[in-house]
């Protein structure tokens, strides 16, 4: 796997994980320190009390520690991702990584550990032993038959779920799609003729799952590296295999893919062959999920078999098998009910919660996160998006359900709608807000100018854009300057192949591009002699006009220069959009609380009521486009008429300009910026706003409150920041600041891709007279 990577992929990611402090990982009080009262009540001698509590009653650690809420991670780095057994301690980016998604999606806490044991037995009393610790186990990365072995008998001797994702969480998703798949066709799973190739931990816990779903036993054909599974064959057989092993003569995959419905492919790449799809059942289900080559890839498969419905683990293609569509929220729903265990019901129930999320109409909230295409159930589309925001609220409660159900949740919930509604709170906490617009640039890639293409953070992002099939970079800047630093990069980057350039100091459009600039600002102090110089010397200006005349259809520029300057250079050529008053810059910052934007933080500085209700109008259609539903709070130090200052009534008056203008948008204001955030604090000032839970735009009286706001969070909170995003231009174009990294400069990137797809780029206004030549 390692050597697929570029090596620009390959420094990124040890510059990620060593910087700012090594890993992805660290633990945070969660009870105030600040006091001798605090010490004694946490440690001693306060703590005994709880010591003892738990003594008397050991259900009472669900109430008094992390234990519920916390799971191991756990390896033995035998058999991790592609890399096989590369052992225990560098495993350990892998299991952190697997923390961070537990966190992230279900909020669940994790520790990461990785045993330095191959011996069985010795593993086993490892695992065991670390029951009083955690809630659950998530068992990782341990190969086959081993891997059998150890969760079945550590569920044996546990009161704690014992979970192996790598044969669980892939078998979930499979059967979810499965059943999706055979809906479609018209057929029944008992009646499938199944085939795989591979016959791994997570291939047999597919079939095993399948089986208990009512997949026929007598139905499925297993091959692997050594051909078909057959009674009386010795090579490389367990009695995990030994299931699956047919009365047949049979000996290749070639001899029994005729006529199968499903395929099941997790093996490697290459191995279904074009010739063997022809002869597969009508509407056949073909998942090859070998990574990163699949057995066969979507487009040959397609191409081969029209009618046949594909998924693999790839995220460039539809109906991708990821395992974290399920395994957060699987333990999610068991850690809430305190389950003994996750057995084959918890299991059955996520499986048929994903494939009925799948079945369902796409919900606003998804279709504004991929653009308004959030494709509708059917062959492109057997199962939800890793990042649909409904998945917790249908696994988690199902599970839950489910452990209920069957007697082995040890702290049942009384009203299991009430507990659905509960995980309304980590919706689009995840910090993966970017995804969705991600998976919508990818649908329709635009072309985006980088004014500073010669720019080290420009070059790297220019490289995971590419990677990433987000735009078709063009880069202004000297040819040789760029060829160079590619190379000193270590770069995976052609150019006319991967980018496209604009050298200012050789051009051929040259002449056209000073006629342009000429034409568009030649009534704004810009002369023949200036505009030569200036298509010659200001990439922003080369850039600008490339998005003017449709040869680019966005500008991100601004990693070097003044602000001002290059948002003059934006209004004189591509204009102000004609349903915007002015600029304006709206900065989201994503913390561990929610994802929040906020305005404006970079160009108007005292604007009107009118200016403010325009920008939060603005606001709210662009934070549509990331699947959220805009809830505006207009900010001031005067909470709900506490204060007549003039800012107050400013925001007030806004207030009033939204609710005519926009009546359907949730606003409310004016308020403080703890009103805003909790509607505990909100309902004791003024019960009954106009919207529920916490702001996500939060409007600023001024751009010194915005700006100062915007850096405060970034560095306090710990923020990751985007943007600013420069909202009312003609067409869509981003003035970045000098303390960007690449990271920022790929998100902005996916952010204008999505506003450039929104439709048809408008006319450019005429700009406002008087703005003056552009200076560096």
């Amino acid at each position: 796997m390692a050597d697929n990577m570029s090596e620009d992929l390959k420094s990124g990611a040890l510059v990620y994980h060593r910087l700012p402090k090594p890993g992805k990982l660290e633990i945070q009080a969660t009870k105030p320190l600040g006091n001798q009262r605090d010490l004694a009540l946490a440690y001693s001698p306060g703590v005994a009390a709880a010591c003892m509590a738990i003594h008397d009653d050991p259900q009472e650690a669900a109430t008094l520690t992390i234990r519920q809420n916390l799971v191991a991670v756990l390896s033995n780095g035998t058999a991790v991702l592609g890399l096989g057994d590369i052992g225990p301690l560098a495993s350990k980016p892998v299991m952190e990584g697997k923390a961070v998604l537990f966190k992230k999606f279900a909020g669940i806490d994790v520790f990461d550990i990785e045993v330095d044991q191959k011996d069985v037995d010795k593993l086993v009393d490892v695992v065991c032993s670390l029951e009083p610790t955690f809630g659950g186990i998530n068992l990782e990365d341990i190969k086959a038959p081993e891997c059998f072995e150890v969760e079945e008998r550590c569920r044996e001797r546990m009161n704690i779920p014992v979970f192996h994702d790598d044969q669980h969480g892939t078998a979930i998703i499979v059967a979810a799609a499965v059943l999706n798949a055979l809906e479609l066709a018209g057929k029944q799973l008992s009646d499938a003729k199944i085939v795989t190739s591979g016959a791994g931990a997570a291939a047999l816990a597919c079939l095993n799952l399948l089986v208990s779903l009512g997949a026929t036993r007598e139905n499925i054909t297993v091959t692997d590296i050594k051909g078909v599974v057959y009674k009386g064959r010795a090579e490389l057989m367990d009695r995990w295999k030994d299931i699956y092993a047919q009365e047949t003569e049979a000996r290749t995959l070639a001899d029994v893919i005729p006529g199968a419905d499903v395929f099941i492919g997790l093996s490697a790449g290459g191995v279904l062959k074009p010739e063997y799809l022809e002869k597969m059942a009508e509407k056949p289900l073909i998942m090859a999920l070998a990574n990163p080559y699949p057995e066969i890839m979507p487009d040959v498969a397609e191409q081969a078999r029209p009618d046949a419905m594909i998924c693999t683990g790839r995220s460039d293609f539809p109906n991708q098998v990821n395992n974290v569509l399920c395994f957060p929220y699987i333990f999610r729903g068991a850690l809430d009910v305190g389950a003994h265990k996750i057995n084959e019901e918890m299991k059955k129930a996520a499986v048929k919660a994903i494939a009925a999320l799948a079945r369902e109409t796409p919900s606003d909230v998804v279709a504004r996160a991929y653009g308004g295409e959030a494709r509708p159930f059917g062959p492109r589309s057997l199962i939800p998006s890793p990042f649909d925001p409904r998945l917790i609220l249908r696994i988690a409660p199902a599970v839950a359900k489910a452990a209920m159900d069957s007697g082995v949740a040890g702290r049942p919930v009384e009203n299991i709608q009430a507990y659905a509604e509960s995980l309304d709170r980590f919706v689009h906490r995840s910090g993966f807000i970017m995804k969705p617009l991600f998976s919508k640039a990818k649908t329709d890639p635009k072309r985006v100018i980088y004014a500073e293409g010669e720019d080290e953070r420009v070059l790297r992002a220019a490289q995971a854009v590419v990677e990433d099939k987000v735009a078709r970079p063009i880069l202004v800047g000297r040819p040789r300057v760029i060829e160079t630093r590619i190379k000193r990069f270590g770069l995976d980057l052609k150019p006319g192949e991967h980018f496209d350039l604009i050298d200012p100091e050789d051009d051929p459009r040259y002449r056209d591009y000073v006629a342009t600039y000429l034409e568009v600002a030649g009534r704004r102090g810009i002369t023949p002699d200036l505009a030569r110089t200036l298509v010659r010397t200001n990439s922003t200006v080369i850039a600008a006009l490339a998005v003017r005349r449709g040869e680019a259809d966005a500008l991100i520029c601004g990693l070097e220069g003044r602000f001002e300057t290059r948002l003059r250079v934006i209004r004189d050529i591509i204009g102000l959009s004609p349903d915007s008053l002015d600029f304006a810059g709206m900065s989201l910052i994503v913390t561990k609380k929610g994802a929040f934007f906020l305005a404006d933080t970079h160009v108007r500085q005292n604007p009107s009521a009118e200016e403010i209700a325009d920008v939060a109008i603005a606001c709210a259609n662009h934070v549509g486009r990331f699947g959220l539903t805009p809830k505006i709070a207009l900010l001031s130090h005067s909470d709900f008429g506490q204060s007549d200052s003039d800012s107050a009534k400013k925001m007030r008056k806004a207030l009033e300009l939204i609710q005519t203008r926009a009546p359907q948008l949730q606003a409310d204001g004016e308020m403080q910026a703890d009103s805003a955030l909790s509607e505990l604090v909100r309902d004791r000032v003024l019960p009954g706003s106009n919207w529920k839970g916490a702001a996500n735009i939060l409007v600023f009286p001024n751009l010194d409150a915005a700006n100062i706001a915007f850096q405060f969070a970034k560095v306090l909170a710990d923020a990751l920041p985007v943007g600013p995003l420069l909202i009312g231009p003609a067409k869509p174009a981003h003035i970045l600041t000098p303390s960007v990294t690449a990271r920022g400069i790929v998100n902005v990137t996916a952010a204008a891709v999505v506003e450039a797809q929104a439709g048809e780029p408008q006319e450019a206004a005429e700009a406002e007279p008087g703005a003056g030549p552009i200076s560096e």
